[in-house]
């Protein structure tokens, strides 16, 4: 299932995407739920909205946090691994720097080398701590796509890299919540990013030094997970600057495509 939040006649909603490719029932629309799938029980009200008629938001909303995960991609699949037996590098984003499909990343004046990293994102679906691993498909409600934008400039500084990774804008998310994967599937999914058209990243979740489940249990061993909280897995390598004007696009297959242009802060 795809859950996705819209806005049509200026309110926003939550519904479930159904693609003309999956059933040749409907052309592409979103048939509207009651409240929001994530916190609390929905069902269909009936109304329905041809995909092009809405305008898509960001799947959600986290009430809580964006958990990042830095330097998770191995260069290659099956590659020596450095960091093997040491934690992983966490650090948090304000849920304000969250924005939606299409939505314009700006690049802030405060930054001369903003940099675009696109990556598998963990929705969770309910509050838990100390998640042992054969527990963890219980507090996933889906994935989605997300964009970790990065001030690269102030990863230099001794700040913390919420710093970096925290301004307005800078966690694209979408196009919608993926529902029905499973951990064994969400474990070999090709991710591409492209700039203006042209690929600069392409890796596969085979390389991520820990697996989804392992990220989740160990950061429900660190802080207590809320429904809505977002793990943004980390990124493949070939991470690149961005530029005012350019257009950044991340894949993820099984998932989608989320899109963003980049604009200049206004003086």
């Amino acid at each position: 299932m795809r859950i996705a939040r819209y806005s049509v006649a200026d309110q926003i909603r939550y519904g479930t995407v159904e693609l003309a490719q999956d059933s040749g029932q409907f052309p592409d629309s979103v048939a509207d739920l009651s409240g929001d799938p994530v916190v609390e029980p929905v069902k269909l009200t009936g109304a329905r909205h041809a995909l092009s008629e809405v305008r898509l938001l960001a799947p959600v909303l986290p009430r809580s946090k964006v958990i990042g995960v830095a330097r998770s991609y191995l260069p290659t699949v099956g590659a020596d691994d450095p960091a093997a037996g040491q934690p992983p590098q966490v650090f948090l984003k304000p849920n304000t720097s969250v924005i939606g499909p299409d939505d314009p990343v700006v690049v802030p004046r405060l930054s001369r080398d903003t940099g675009l990293e696109g990556e598998l994102a963990v929705v969770i679906g309910r509050i838990c701590r100390q998640v042992p691993l054969e527990r963890v498909p219980e507090v996933i409600f889906g994935y989605t796509v997300a964009n970790d934008v990065t001030a690269r400039d102030y990863l230099g500084f001794d700040l913390p890299w919420g710093i970096a990774k925290g301004f307005d804008d800078f966690t694209p998310l979408g196009p919608w919540i993926v529902t029905h994967l499973s951990l064994e599937e969400v474990s070999n999914l090709t991710i591409r990013t492209r700039l203006d058209g042209r690929e600069v990243q392409h890796g596969t979740t085979k390389q991520l030094r820990l697996g989804v489940a392992e990220l989740v249990s160990y950061l429900s061993q660190v802080m207590t997970l809320l429904p809505g909280d977002l793990v943004l897995t980390g990124t493949p390598p070939g991470a690149c600057q961005i530029q005012p004007g350019q257009l950044m696009e991340v894949e993820i297959e099984e998932i989608g495509r989320l899109s963003n242009p980049v604009i200049a802060q206004e003086a």
